[in-house]
């Protein structure tokens, strides 16, 4: 009886250590990596998955006492990322790859519904991410010397301009600020996602 009961454990276990890894590779790789193509935050994503995921698992299986929740809440308190360089995007799946941890580790062993639930996530950011939705716009942060341009009469000219020096498909432009001391102006620049050729400081996706 305690093997039976130890055997149908372990493939429980591993079937939702199973779904939780497959749905990260899903996230991160197949569709994060091909849309923003960087690598710096990989680690980040699976490493603090599977904490999650462990975590989890294992409050979710014995019980503890409500001063020692508080002291593990406490010593994770004390645990703090460092968000200024990471954007709202990179934010996102940060948080997607945390909820996927949690709904694998602690829901009822339904595996239609775990499925279920992991594939409405998954295709629901592979469709926003995809533009089939709304069509992503990158916007880029500038510096801009030509402050004859920047009047509204002028934004067409503007707009003609900026493509022209930046080779971007430039959309639309808000103004942030004009020095006229220095004869500048610092614009917002926007352009659709798939000419993302801009480098990448201070970018900000919308």
């Amino acid at each position: 009886m305690e093997q039976a009961l130890t055997s149908q454990f372990q493939v429980a276990f591993l079937f939702r250590l199973g779904i939780d890894l497959i749905c990260m590779f899903v996230l991160v790789r197949l569709i994060y990596y091909r849309a923003h193509r960087k690598t710096e935050f990989l680690l980040t994503f699976f490493a603090l998955n599977l904490l999650i995921f462990f975590i989890a698992y294992v409050l979710n299986r014995v019980e503890i006492g409500l001063g020692a929740a508080f002291g593990l809440f406490a010593v994770f308190s004390m645990l703090r990322y460092r968000t200024e360089g990471i954007s709202t995007t990179d934010m996102t799946y940060l948080f997607t790859g945390i909820a996927i941890g949690l709904i694998t580790a602690v829901s009822e062993p339904n595996w239609i519904e775990l499925t279920l639930f992991a594939a409405i996530i998954l295709v629901m950011i592979q469709l926003l991410e995809s533009g089939l939705i709304v069509k992503r716009e990158i916007g880029q942060q500038i510096l801009y010397d030509r402050i004859h341009l920047v009047h509204a009469r002028d934004r067409e000219a503007l707009i003609q301009d900026l493509r022209q020096r930046t080779g971007l498909n430039v959309k639309r432009v808000e103004v942030r600020e004009i020095d006229l001391l220095r004869d500048a102006a610092t614009l917002m620049v926007y352009y659709p996602a798939d000419a993302s050729t801009a480098p990448q400081p201070e970018l900000v996706e919308r």
